[in-house]
């Protein structure tokens, strides 16, 4: 894959198939993409490139289509990501714009990928357990309770009222406030949650069941090992429209979506910048025929989560990664003016 122009051939097969689904023959290439060259020797680069394994020919005397390594290929040297258009940006400012908390964010940013990409849509809540302790409170109420509020980085309130075995004092309630926001503002979760133990030997014994019950709570509100977990997905109806581009029914597929195990592995690819999985690489047999566009977004220089779409090999890989891309960046801007 050394000859550049066997590589401007791949592109433009690509480019076509994605545009019409029908396989491209050399005289189309000719036409459409100006390559300087005649159709024989067209025709030579395409047996190169099927040889290699980069297209196939579906039929017999039909033109070519690209494989699952020419998808590769493509999406790794020849794609150029698209520019947003003004009306996609916009788009994404006026859907996640306003959101009243981390769920509507989410819920939001589903829709937008979604209707951007024509493509099934998946985000990841923000994870508890990647998140910084941005603010603690505890507030006095009635009846010997108190109430804990709890902000993270990923812009997550928490909340937990505690019933105590007798009502704190005043001087009780500025002690807890100062210890806790001493130990655990600007820590992550796992790293906050261990200094709480560290605390009761600072407050004097009589306050020391009063002081359990808080930590016991707040203990558990940066330990909730489920944070990792929550999926939101949206857009599935989108696959009706490339039902002839899945091996086999639409069926698996929407099977596959429905296991929150799978999206967490097909979003958990992405580390570092946008990712593409292209058939087996996806790693589920009822995905062969689909590829995951992915990225992780989040505040502050630290990951929180990771959002993407998935939809048929056959997809505009240069305009999905720049949605996918777009979405992230400005969900995890919305997470960090929180």
């Amino acid at each position: 894959m050394s000859d550049d122009r066997r590589l401007d051939v791949l592109r433009a097969i690509v480019e076509d198939y994605v545009a019409t689904q029908e396989p491209v023959g050399s005289r189309a290439l000719v036409e459409r993409h100006h390559l300087g060259v005649s159709s024989a020797t067209i025709r030579n680069d395409m047996a190169v490139l099927e040889e290699e394994g980069y297209i196939a020919q579906p039929h017999t005397s039909a033109g070519r289509v690209p494989t699952d390594k020419g998808y590769r290929m493509f999406v790794d040297r020849l794609a150029t990501v698209k520019a947003l258009s003004g009306a996609e940006r916009r788009a994404i400012e006026t859907f996640l714009t306003g959101a009243v908390d981390v769920d509507d964010v989410v819920q939001r940013s589903v829709r937008v990928l979604a209707q951007l990409t024509n493509q099934v849509a998946i985000v990841q809540y923000p994870s508890l357990t990647r998140s910084i302790v941005r603010h603690v409170e505890i507030v006095a109420l009635e009846n010997a309770r108190v109430l804990l509020v709890v902000i993270t980085s990923s812009g997550r309130v928490e909340q937990r009222i505690v019933e105590l075995v007798e009502t704190p004092s005043e001087q009780l309630i500025l002690q807890l406030r100062g210890h806790l926001t001493a130990a655990t503002v600007g820590e992550r979760l796992p790293e906050a949650s261990l200094k709480l133990a560290d605390l009761l030997d600072t407050f004097a014994p009589a306050d020391r069941p009063i002081v359990t019950s808080v930590v016991t709570t707040l203990t558990h509100v940066f330990s909730n090992e489920h944070s990792d977990e929550r999926i939101a997905v949206g857009g599935t109806a989108n696959l009706a429209r490339f039902g002839s581009d899945f091996d086999t029914a639409i069926r698996p597929v929407l099977e596959a979506l429905e296991e929150q195990v799978v999206l967490l592995r097909l979003l958990g690819e992405a580390t570092a910048g946008t990712h593409v999985s292209i058939g087996a690489e996806t790693g589920n047999e009822n995905l062969v025929g689909t590829a995951v566009v992915s990225s992780p977004y989040g505040s502050d220089g630290q990951a929180l989560a990771t959002l993407g779409t998935l939809g048929p090999t056959r997809m505009d890989y240069p305009g999905t990664m720049a949605a996918v891309g777009a979405v992230a960046r400005y969900v995890g801007r919305l997470l960090a003016d929180g």
